[in-house]
């Protein structure tokens, strides 16, 4: 048989109001109760995924954990550690030539080379376009991440910073 205990908190009591906004509070002079029952509970928050920060906060930049990169004319092996990375900046490419260009971020395993995304412009395109950049990737063992710019005047750069690692433990800034 189980046991009723009163528990008299105003912390629990803040704490309800702050995470239950709904409830509008209690009124004075209802406490809370305890009981020796065993009632499973499933956690649905943040924090039980391994992370005290909401998603959009856990994918910010910081000092500490962001790489910059800057790639004109080359190719350039910007991340060679596994996990998941969000690679965020902007692509600028302008075509003289009469041979298609563009700016390419490219996952290579060691002997292969995958575009896994692509500005690409038409031969002639001497506009130039522009495009925000704001991605994650996923580098397993033995994989790399290649940035090529081969766009004349064009150019790609920006910031990379590990969000989580190989397992899918949440990386915080």
């Amino acid at each position: 048989m189980a046991e009723e205990f009163i528990i008299n908190s105003n912390a629990i009591e803040t704490k309800i109001n702050q995470l239950l906004p709904s409830q509008g509070g209690f009124a004075p002079g209802v406490d809370f109760s305890a009981s020796t029952m065993v009632i499973p509970i499933v956690d649905l928050t943040e924090t039980a995924e391994g992370s005290s920060l909401r998603l959009d906060l856990q994918k910010a930049l910081s000092f500490t954990t962001s790489t910059t990169y800057d790639v004109t004319g080359t190719t350039s092996t910007i991340i060679n550690t596994t996990g998941y990375w969000r690679m965020v900046g902007f692509s600028y490419a302008v075509c003289s030539t009469t041979t298609p260009r563009g700016n390419f971020i490219i996952i290579n395993d060691g002997t292969t080379d995958k575009t896994v995304w692509s500005h690409l412009l038409p031969a002639g395109d001497e506009r130039g376009t522009f495009t925000d950049l704001d991605i994650i990737l996923f580098l397993q063992a033995g994989e790399s991440i290649k940035i090529t710019s081969d766009a004349g005047q064009g150019r790609i750069s920006g910031s990379v910073r590990q969000v989580a690692t190989l397992d899918g433990t949440l990386v915080n800034p």
